[in-house]
């Protein structure tokens, strides 16, 4: 379970990564500093997979650098992923989101002691729905 837990935010990663790229080919940011953010993204895909906990440092920061230093495409950063990384990234959600994203946990978390199946994607929709029904 933990395994398809971390595949999805590595597809989430990768997608962001590609949005990075095209950035670069764009011509939209400073080529040197940005094909250098661009290795460091790649050190993270590759060392998440083998040590998650220890990427988790690295995660944080290139998740914050992404939003600062390319505040364009910030709103395409995938909130999954700050939530997943935590740390300082959790800033930049509001609180709403967060218990969110507590509760979501907290459901992945009973449903794995209980060796029961879990679509993140389809809890966070079931979630967010009745956060919605429960605000009118």
């Amino acid at each position: 379970m933990a395994n398809a837990h971390l595949d999805y935010h590595l597809v989430l990663l990768n997608h962001l990564r590609s949005i990075l790229a095209a950035l670069g080919e764009a011509e939209q940011v400073p080529e040197e500093s940005h094909a250098l953010f661009l290795e460091r993204f790649d050190e993270l895909l590759e060392q998440l997979p083998q040590d998650p906990l220890e990427s988790q440092y690295l995660g944080q920061d290139l998740m914050c650098q992404v939003i600062q230093r390319y505040p364009q495409i910030a709103h395409l950063v995938p909130r999954d992923l700050l939530w997943f990384f935590g740390g300082d990234c959790l800033h930049f959600m509001p609180d709403e989101e967060l218990d969110l994203y507590q509760a979501l946990e907290e459901r992945r978390y009973e449903a794995e002691q209980n060796d029961e199946p879990f679509d993140w994607n389809q809890e966070k929709q079931l979630l967010s729905m009745s956060d919605r029904d429960s605000r009118h």
